[in-house]
């Protein structure tokens, strides 16, 4: 495999980089670059944008609406979106959701629920973990029970990010009790305005409500809304979460943050001199550059394998969260007891109150606790060394 670009890459990057300088708005790259987190209307603004150009979905066919782009122009377009402090496209719909209707939704699925995702009108929300089943999803106990043409789903999903301003929810729910515990499981995607839905807030370390509570009471469900067969639910999960795992390396969001973190080391003073000339903070700065050019190589690796995204993609899940966490501790050091002063209504444009600090230091502890969520969501990497462990290196 070849990974040096091309001058057909250099000049899609071009291309990239122009649309990218002419249509995103000031006041969203404003935010991002400031580590503000964008609210819902910024990040469909942005997603319509993409949309309306015919880039909305970087890794669809173009069967689907998507540009049909190879995997390294897929990086490409991630890598400096990233850089030019575009916020990230929503993953629950695009990546995860949208792959398991295109494989095994049936037409009238395709037709009814891509459009919205491609547009960014239908925002969506997942649900997997339930207290007792996280990274033991196969312990799910959230039930379905088919009445007729319709499902009655009763139970309760956790953890579910941004399920505050989801239109659908897609849901493991289980329709068997007999056999392993993998089976009887099926794929349900649930109106959120459905009478019996119940969102519930969790208020993270950092003060923010980003995940939820979702509860489901005598839900009705209709049969239609159900993707593949009943009981082969499981199967269209783990297709799923390959793609969630690629997509967690997030390699064009820390390449934005280490170039960040280095400006950010420029800036700082330590002593007489500027952070970025002391030699101890320089040597964990390359380590983790290095770190980051390996994981990008390895994405490569996994994307442009034939067979598609498999059991490496936990490779990828870890490597990922463990270079994120590691960047964003670095980065509330390097503005050192600043960060100590978390002031979450400092993270609004329109904040008038006192700051400590530099506008780096505003964000630095909030972000610091945020990312610890990064090793325990989409299967806790404890989970993916035991994938790896067991289905890629057959120990």
């Amino acid at each position: 495999m070849d990974l040096n670009y091309t001058p057909e890459h250099e000049a899609f990057r071009t291309e990239v980089r122009r649309f990218l300088k002419e249509n995103l708005p000031r006041d969203i790259r404003e935010r991002v670059k400031k580590r503000l987190r964008p609210d819902k209307a910024m990040t469909q603004r942005w997603q319509k944008i993409l949309h309306d150009k015919g880039w909305g979905a970087s890794t669809w066919p173009e069967a689907f609406g998507g540009p049909g782009w190879s995997p390294l122009e897929q990086l490409i377009f991630e890598e400096e979106c990233a850089l030019a402090g575009a916020p990230r496209q929503l993953d629950f719909g695009l990546r995860m959701v949208a792959p398991v209707i295109m494989t095994y939704g049936n037409d009238e699925q395709k037709e009814r629920f891509l459009p919205g995702i491609l547009s960014g009108e239908d925002w969506w929300c997942q649900g997997y973990s339930e207290p007792g089943a996280g990274s033991d999803l196969a312990s799910l106990k959230t039930r379905a029970v088919r009445e007729g043409e319709h499902y009655v789903v009763n139970g309760q999903k956790t953890w579910t990010t941004l399920g505050q301003h989801a239109d659908w929810i897609f849901c493991l729910v289980r329709t068997s009790n007999e056999g392993k515990p993998q089976q009887g499981i099926s794929f349900l995607l649930i109106d959120m305005k459905t009478p019996g839905v119940e969102v519930r807030p969790i208020i993270m370390l950092d003060g923010e409500h980003e995940v939820n509570e979702v509860y489901f009471d005598n839900v009705k469900v209709p049969v239609e809304n159900r993707v593949g067969e009943e009981n082969q639910g499981w199967t269209y999960a783990k297709f799923l979460l390959g793609h969630e795992r690629t997509g967690l390396a997030n390699v064009g969001q820390w390449k934005a943050m280490m170039k960040r973190l280095k400006e950010i080391a420029e800036e700082q003073p330590d002593g007489d001199r500027a952070l970025i000339e002391n030699a101890r903070f320089r040597d964990r700065l390359a380590q983790l550059d290095i770190e980051l050019q390996a994981l990008e190589l390895t994405v490569l690796r996994v994307l442009t394998d034939d067979n598609g995204p498999g059991p490496q993609t936990s490779i990828l899940k870890i490597k990922g969260t463990e270079i994120g966490q590691a960047l964003f501790e670095l980065a509330m050091e390097a503005v050192g007891p600043a960060a100590l002063a978390h002031i979450p209504d400092a993270l609004e444009l329109d904040y008038e109150g006192a700051r400590v600090g530099s506008i780096d230091a505003t964000p630095a502890a909030g972000d610091y606790f945020n990312m610890r969520k990064l090793s325990i969501f989409g299967g806790s990497n404890e989970i993916q060394r035991n994938i790896i462990a067991q289905r890629v290196l057959g120990l």
